[in-house]
């Protein structure tokens, strides 16, 4: 590649990441459904045009946003896993890093719980690449449960670890969606969510412990 295509590529790029920072600051002002293209562009500082020349519409963009909420979401899950020696204590470990990037970045779990309620369309290239960072997420999770089969402290017949890695995410996903829709009604019933998602994270963890581990 000459010098003047690498530093067009650069400028490109460059200004690429910019449209995603704009729409990003939008999003977490006001959610998603209130973010229009052309507030965007202004944003951005760049025109409506250009803005199109980037992504071809909103739900363009909002794969792009989505799989840099992926990729946080992943270093964030590799970190909180590191910080532990047994496989059980990863996987608890991360339960409650998902947690934590519920509540100190909304719009990104916002934007993922939107990329997998979403109907999947074929060879839309951000679609493909939030695949990808939703596999590479999951992925850490499996390797945790893996690690824990491993070493004992996870049940030996607890079951294939991606699929019990698909159920993990989905109860833990719907308690957090809970905690975000539903608190006013669960509270009514003097049920707090800080401590409801405490011990539904217990309860996991009980039900994939061996016998004899804390």
């Amino acid at each position: 590649m000459s010098y003047v295509a690498e530093r067009r590529e650069e400028e490109k790029e460059r200004r690429r990441h910019e449209i995603i920072e704009a729409a990003e600051s939008l999003y977490a002002q006001k959610g998603w459904d209130a973010v229009t293209m052309d507030q965007v562009a202004r944003k951005a500082r760049l025109s409506r045009a250009l803005l199109y020349v980037y992504f071809k519409d909103k739900e363009d963009l909002l794969f792009a946003i989505t799989e840099r909420a992926l990729g946080e979401l992943r270093r964030r899950f590799e970190s909180a896993a590191a910080g532990h020696e047994l496989g059980l204590d990863k996987v608890t470990a991360i339960g409650r890093a998902y947690v934590l990037f519920q509540q100190e970045t909304p719009f990104q779990f916002d934007a993922c719980s939107r990329y997998h309620a979403h109907q999947a369309h074929q060879g839309m290239p951000n679609e493909v690449a939030c695949n990808a960072g939703g596999d590479a997420v999951m992925a850490v999770m499996v390797e945790a449960l893996v690690r824990g089969i491993a070493d004992g402290s996870i049940r030996k017949d607890v079951g294939d670890p991606l699929r019990v890695c698909v159920m993990l995410w989905a109860f833990s996903h719907g308690l957090i969606q809970i905690a975000i829709n539903k608190s006013q009604e669960i509270a009514r019933h003097g049920i707090e969510m800080a401590g409801l998602i405490e011990e539904g994270r217990a309860m996991l963890r009980y039900m994939l412990a061996a016998p004899g581990t804390a």
